[in-house]
């Protein structure tokens, strides 16, 4: 069998500042890539001039790279979308503009992805500043990944974990290219990495490499970043007001729901899993703004059981529920 193909999908918008020292780590790889896809979305700095002169100083001659640049922004989901559609590999790698790659990450994908059933994988990264400096806490730390839901990915039962919330950033992950066809076109109330990992687990294909295989810079200019929230954060959930949000996840799971049983060969408990998850997050959004009418209903879900099974957060969510405002004031 011959060695897969490796493009490396890199969205960029204003990254000049970075996006040199990520081209770079990519470049020097211990498995070398096939090709690198640039999608700059409407860029207003020196980032594609910097893109263009990193891949110069980088020639080779069985490395086909290609340099898309929008005249208007279109957004991360659909960049993402357009930089995936240009590659050509087996596998497609995602990065970031500003993060380091460490040495191993694409040996490790390929690793990974050539095990029987495999999809996608993602992975742990080290948290660094501006500056490369190492923060002290890894990405599943900052995400607080419980050991438990880390045994049951581990365990192949990631549908069961992701159907409560996404754990795997976009930084981190590599897929098979077949993954990419169930998972077109990107629903737009879907971030792209959510999206492809929630068809993978829903498929049975999602996998989670322990390592930290990049350094995944926090600054002020991140497009999404990660952090580990304070109590206060947490607290503070607790007065948000009700609304926007939860129709939010109400859309999010009713197009999971619509989409999940056209894929090949799912399993009939998936599909009754979205299906359940589509009617708890409907139910949420339709909850009453009236606190004491909502007591009610959210205890007997809580004791049902769908909260735990089907809430980011379980037993907060429970909380946010019965004390969150309809309104501001």
């Amino acid at each position: 069998m011959s060695a897969p193909r490796i493009s490396v999908a890199l969205c960029t918008r204003n990254g000049g500042r970075f996006v040199a020292e990520q081209l770079r780590s990519i470049l020097e790889q211990s498995h070398p890539v096939d090709q690198i896809v640039v999608s700059d979305d409407a860029s207003t700095d020196d980032t594609v001039a910097v893109v263009r002169a990193v891949l110069d100083e980088h020639p080779a001659s069985d490395r086909s790279d290609v340099v898309l640049t929008n005249e208007r922004p279109l957004g991360v989901t659909s960049n993402f979308e357009q930089a995936i559609a240009a590659c050509s590999g087996d596998l497609i790698i995602l990065s970031d503009q500003d993060d380091v790659w460490h040495a191993e990450r694409v040996a490790s994908a390929v690793q990974t992805l050539g095990e029987p059933g495999a999809s996608l994988v993602h992975s742990d990264a080290r948290l660094v500043d501006a500056d490369g400096r190492d923060l002290g806490v890894s990405l599943l730390r900052a995400l607080e990944v419980s050991d438990a839901d880390t045994q049951r990915i581990l365990a192949r039962d990631a549908v069961h974990v992701f159907i409560r919330r996404n754990l795997a950033t976009g930084a981190t992950i590599a897929f098979r290219r077949e993954l990419f066809s169930l998972c077109r076109p990107f629903p737009p109330i879907w971030l792209h990495d959510e999206w492809l990992a929630m068809i993978a687990a829903a498929t049975g294909g999602l996998r989670l490499d322990l390592r930290e295989l990049i350094d995944y810079r926090q600054h002020g200019g991140n497009e999404v970043g990660a952090r580990v929230p304070t109590f206060a954060d947490k607290l503070g959930r607790l007065s948000e007001v009700r609304g926007e949000h939860n129709v939010r996840l109400a859309e999010r799971a009713a197009e999971l729901a619509r989409r999940v049983p056209a894929l090949p060969d799912v399993d009939p408990d998936v599909v009754r899993l979205v299906d359940d998850k589509a009617a708890f997050e409907r139910f949420r959004a339709e909850l009453s703004p009236h606190r004491l009418r909502r007591l009610a209903p959210v205890i007997r879900r809580a004791r049902r059981g769908d909260y735990a099974r089907l809430s980011s957060r379980g037993g907060l969510d429970v909380f946010r529920d019965l004390l969150q405002p309809a309104t501001k004031g």
